[in-house]
């Protein structure tokens, strides 16, 4: 089985014990950190300790559905999957997370989840693939744009943020329509 997938400087793989400890602290070792204004902001998710996070490391080692993003062996974010309709797995939903905005708008998110969505349609017999962002995440609108996602469907003002109403936007290909 696969558990490395790479493109030039850019690997995808299962994360380990080893990988715990520089994820927690990318991702919630900084008070507020700015990833969490742009992945679903408005489900106020908690920032956690390194205690919390290791309660719920079980979700991160060896999970088919979620790989560490790395750029010259340096963990820096984690792509995932997920069934929308639970236990019929039929319908696959994928994200991405860049923890640290000093690499955004370099092209790393787009080249990552060109890399997953092929290890995807490899690993399952699926015909669509998709993620669903908010009007306000323009980087993730613009990633499904870069790689050839359809916007499949919005629903106005839904996503409360700021003392303002976003639209939820849902992006998708079907598999004669993927290439890389």
């Amino acid at each position: 089985m696969i558990t490395k997938l790479s493109s030039d400087e850019i690997s995808l793989r299962k994360l380990n014990v080893d990988d715990l400890l520089p994820l927690w602290h990318i991702a919630y070792g900084q008070k507020d950190p700015e990833w969490m204004r742009w992945n679903g902001p408005y489900f106020n998710d908690p920032v956690y300790t390194w205690e919390e996070f290791q309660q719920l490391s079980i979700n991160y080692l060896d999970n088919d559905f979620r790989y560490g993003v790395f750029v010259h062996e340096q963990l820096i974010g984690i792509v995932s999957a997920y069934y929308e309709d639970g236990e019929l797995q039929k319908w696959l939903e994928i994200g991405i997370v860049l923890y640290d905005e000093g690499i955004w708008g370099k092209n790393i998110g787009t080249r990552a989840m060109k890399i997953w969505i092929n290890h995807l349609f490899e690993m399952n017999d699926l015909p669509h693939i998709g993620f669903t962002t908010w009007s306000g995440n323009l980087g993730m609108i613009r990633l499904g744009q870069k790689i050839g996602m359809t916007e499949e469907g919005r629903v106005r003002k839904v996503r409360f943020w700021q003392n303002q109403y976003w639209d939820s936007v849902k992006y998708g290909i079907l598999r004669e329509e993927w290439s890389d």
